[in-house]
């Protein structure tokens, strides 16, 4: 199932025992364009501390309810460590925060999550933690490639031949956490429209200058198949937008079977 990050905003985030406050944004990694993770404004019951939350932990999204389920407890979330959501992740908080909750670095393997192309929920004790984590430390890079969501919207989208609008928003798989699409807004050309774009057809993203570069020409972009945000992303639709760019579909890239949590994480909406 694809979901449009902006249908996230505001979800409670709903630990075992309480409410743990308020999704506020998402961080995705800009070379393997997976959401690694999401920061919740904790309100009043953590001093309003802005902490993050990992996919390894959601085990449901209750889409009438605007709730995302975590297998975490409030005590466990406060004692996580500290994390300035204000500033980028360092690969050094994040090998921190993966080490106490005790689950694997994603780049630490041949896949997705690193040793799962899925993020599979582990059972791992907290006191697992410090060995997981020097287990790992030979694999910890200095460089982190973590990116804000928030951030990135509004960056100048640039064709081979000139711009063709900006970033509007990102579509994400909820089984994988992958973003599938770019949602472009292509307000250059009138009427403009909005278009989706995958991230393998990036060709550079540079921070400096706001600006996303594709490989597609502004022809090719401008005449996409229409994306409507109030309408669900279907395979029939997908595989027409694949067709135009005359590019090969990510599914048959990809494991064939489901994650196991794949009945909850796409609840009916």
């Amino acid at each position: 199932m694809l979901i449009n990050l902006k249908q996230f905003k505001g979800f409670a985030i709903h630990a075992l025992d309480g409410n743990l406050g308020v999704a506020q944004q998402f961080y995705f990694d800009d070379v393997s364009w997976a959401i690694r993770y999401l920061t919740v404004d904790t309100g009043g019951w953590l001093s309003g501390k802005r902490v993050l939350i990992s996919p390894y932990s959601v085990t449901g999204i209750d889409w009438q309810a605007r709730r995302i389920n975590v297998s975490l407890t409030k005590s466990q979330v406060a004692g996580s460590p500290e994390v300035d959501t204000h500033l980028p992740v360092s690969r050094q908080h994040e090998a921190a925060f993966l080490g106490y909750y005790a689950y694997p670095y994603y780049w630490g393997g041949p896949s997705l999550w690193g040793p799962e192309f899925f993020p599979v929920v582990l059972t791992a004790p907290i006191a697992a933690a410090p060995a997981v984590a020097d287990t790992n430390k030979k694999e910890e890079s200095p460089d982190s490639h973590l990116r804000s969501c928030d951030v990135v919207t509004g960056y100048f989208m640039e064709a081979t031949d000139g711009e063709i609008g900006h970033l509007a928003g990102f579509l994400m798989d909820s089984e994988t956490w992958a973003i599938r699409y770019l949602e472009v807004a292509t307000r250059n050309w009138w009427p403009g429209k909005k278009v989706l774009v995958s991230p393998s057809w990036i060709e550079s993203l540079s921070w400096m200058d706001s600006e996303i570069r594709t490989g597609l020409s502004r022809t090719v972009i401008k005449s996409a198949p229409e994306y409507d945000e109030s309408l669900p992303v279907t395979r029939e639709y997908e595989s027409e937008l694949h067709r135009h760019y005359g590019r090969p579909p990510w599914w048959l890239h990809e494991p064939s079977h489901s994650s196991p949590f794949a009945a909850v994480l796409a609840v009916a909406r």
